[in-house]
């Protein structure tokens, strides 16, 4: 208990916290990419795929309750970490010139609350299936193939169909792979992974992930958006 205590109340306990949540929820959306994407697999196997995390609640749920802990986690201890940055130094710089660090490094508490608002939304998008915020009249979770499945391929066509459910989809994917972009090297070096001779290897590492990320999940509503999948 006392080492649990000692995590939250020191700085470099809070950054160790950072850094594991932050990597656990970076494993979970290249995790969630790779199911996403089998939407171009078409509809037999993405509806298989997501009848079978449907079908299994045992491992369904642990995991999202995790996740959600996770990201609670995080949110938390970034603000945490935020404000104690701010406390000690009470007065601003006369002329702030940020040598060194880049806009992402920067911004990751903002651009961090504002994927929190994406996330929720997604969720009552895709997850919860809550019929207001789909902007599409439909009812998602009425929807089912020939199979009885839920039909999670038409689901994601519908949804994406709409242009400013994709416009806001693809914001978020963006702002995420940005907070990625730092995120993923500054855990290394959180964690005593990073040196001099490695780092800027890891650092363009994390970039190119970010990158890839951001390809791949915009990838889906570009091209459904572009006709793919269209009843």
């Amino acid at each position: 208990m006392n080492i649990v205590t000692n995590l939250f109340k020191s700085s470099v306990g809070k950054k160790y916290l950072m850094a594991i949540t932050g990597l656990m929820m970076f494993l979970f959306v290249v995790g969630h990419l790779i199911g996403n994407l089998q939407i171009f697999l078409g509809k037999e196997a993405i509806n298989r795929y997501g009848h079978f995390l449907q079908s299994n609640p045992e491992l369904i749920w642990p995991a999202r309750i995790f996740l959600v802990v996770m990201l609670l986690v995080h949110i938390g201890v970034a603000i945490q970490l935020s404000l104690e940055n701010r406390a000690a130094r009470p007065i601003a710089y006369a002329q702030w010139k940020p040598a060194g660090s880049t806009y992402a490094s920067r911004t990751m508490l903002m651009s961090g609350l504002i994927i929190f608002v994406f996330v929720v939304y997604h969720l009552l998008h895709f997850t919860v299936q809550a019929q207001y915020v789909n902007l599409t009249g439909e009812d998602f979770g009425k929807l089912t193939d020939n199979l009885q499945r839920h039909d999670i391929y038409t689901m994601m066509v519908v949804g994406f169909s709409n242009g400013w459910v994709s416009g806001f989809y693809i914001l978020g994917i963006a702002l995420l792979c940005m907070h990625l972009s730092h995120g993923v090297s500054s855990l290394f070096q959180s964690l005593g992974w990073k040196n001099q001779v490695y780092g800027p290897v890891l650092d363009k590492t994390a970039r190119i992930l970010a990158v890839a990320i951001f390809v791949g999940y915009t990838s889906i509503p570009i091209a459904i958006l572009l006709g793919y999948g269209r009843r």
